[in-house]
């Protein structure tokens, strides 16, 4: 007789040996799983997709309504560091023993009468967690699509309210090799009836057909509601509501201002049953938080932490870069996948970086540091710049540290094992050490 896993890390491990895939995509094994387990929400649920700005969306979404005195849950993926930062409910990590409840709970459903249905990692643990949200009594659940939008877990939950961020090219093997290809995959998370915001402003044309397609309730930016603003504050309009005076997102970076426009569109959207008030807009924005997503760490050198792990989050990143003022050198830690378009990845930011620290990362899916150190080679026009590799990004942020100088900055992007492996200590140790002002 099988022992059942008694841990959080004993059930993500008995989770990786389930499904001789990580990723399959497909809803019909993981609803079997979710009726057999009676998952039902009773709240408003809201559903974002898109290629990025998905939890800076879910983020700005959660501080605006906890502002305005809900019980929020959100559901995020991947995590930085710990598996229970991929469930927030009120703001705060799921503890792992809900958790660990929740898990043995979806084995008994997956192994019902005889039956057994395979699941991968992710549709178990998305399982696990939607059933943790189903009995916390939630007054909204936010839940972000991991992969795409028609085939992804999360779509087996209605929602009152879409929303669709950004829209470019990633995991272009499952989802199609151009943007129309991967909106109307993104597009699935739409529902007949209800609202879908579409914060990106130059959507594929497959997202706005699939829309009239279905009779969706189409937001658009720029069409059904638009932002604008000056170097100290900013409005927003749309269907008969107006916000002026806003201070900007406390996210940093540029392109936070369109996800913030898209968050207002939802909940103008649901504002008959989840009316929020001008202060809570406000306080929700200039409080919301986000690790990994343009963080810039306070100390010498200047430390920044950004996910960017495809080239249009990196372009993004570039742009934020650029728009900091003058450093005399920029450090760059950098670790990434494979499967990536590292090559223009690379040349995105490669303008902007004057040393290099290519790092290993913990997975099979990752790029060597060799392989990158290799790929950015063959691409490097720039003789003044240099680069050297390392087993993980902590050896690589010392090494940066050890070199740069106290009006430098350095930047740790490429993936969520990257920035985590960073933060794995919280604010870094690393930093602590040589900069006793953080």
């Amino acid at each position: 007789m099988k022992t059942e896993p008694q841990t959080l890390d004993e059930w993500l491990a008995h989770c990786e040996r389930l499904h001789p895939k990580n990723i399959d995509m497909g809803l019909d094994r993981v609803k079997v799983v979710a009726d057999r387990m009676g998952i039902r929400f009773t709240c408003p649920v809201i559903t974002v997709a898109g290629t990025n700005g998905k939890g800076s969306t879910c983020a700005m979404l959660e501080s605006i309504l906890l502002q305005a005195g809900y019980r929020t849950g959100v559901y995020t993926s991947p995590h930085l560091v710990r598996f229970e930062e991929r469930l927030r409910i009120r703001g705060d990590a799921v503890d792992a023993i809900n958790l660990v409840a929740a898990f043995a709970e979806v084995e008994r459903a997956r192994c019902q009468n005889d039956s057994e249905v395979s699941l991968t990692y992710f549709e178990f643990s998305t399982l696990a967690i939607l059933h943790v949200m189903a009995h916390s009594a939630l007054d909204v659940a936010i839940l972000e699509v991991g992969l795409g939008g028609r085939l992804d877990a999360v779509n087996i939950i209605e929602p009152d309210c879409s929303v669709i961020t950004s829209i470019d090219l990633d995991h272009m093997e499952f989802l199609g090799s151009d943007r129309e290809s991967i909106g109307r995959e993104k597009a699935g998370i739409m529902r007949t009836g209800r609202p879908v915001v579409v914060s990106d402003p130059v959507p594929p044309q497959s997202v706005l057909d699939h829309a009239t397609e279905i009779d969706a309730d189409l937001w658009r930016f720029g069409v059904d509601f638009n932002v604008a603003g000056d170097k100290q504050q900013w409005g927003w309009a749309g269907r008969g509501r107006r916000y002026s005076g806003l201070a900007y997102p406390a996210l940093r970076g540029a392109n936070q201002l369109v996800n913030a426009a898209g968050v207002l569109a939802a909940l103008t959207a649901l504002r008959d049953r989840l009316p929020v008030t001008a202060q809570a807009v406000r306080n929700g924005l200039a409080f919301v938080e986000l690790p990994g997503r343009f963080q810039i760490v306070p100390g010498q050198p200047t430390l920044v932490l950004d996910v960017a792990h495809n080239p249009h989050s990196v372009a993004a990143l570039a742009a934020n870069l650029d728009a900091m003022g003058y450093f005399p050198t920029t450090h760059a830690v950098f670790g990434a996948m494979a499967d990536k378009d590292l090559a223009l990845m690379l040349g995105k930011v490669n303008p902007l970086i004057d040393r290099w620290y290519f790092t290993d990362l913990p997975t099979p899916r990752a790029e060597s540091a060799a392989g990158l150190a290799e790929k950015w080679q063959a691409q490097n026009t720039r003789r003044d710049a240099s680069a050297s590799t390392y087993p993980d990004p902590q050896q690589a942020l010392q090494a940066a540290i050890n070199a740069a100088d106290p009006t430098d900055r350095i930047v740790v992007f490429g993936s969520f094992y990257t920035v985590g492996g960073i933060l794995k200590d919280g604010v870094p140790r690393l930093l602590a050490k040589h900069m006793p002002n953080i």
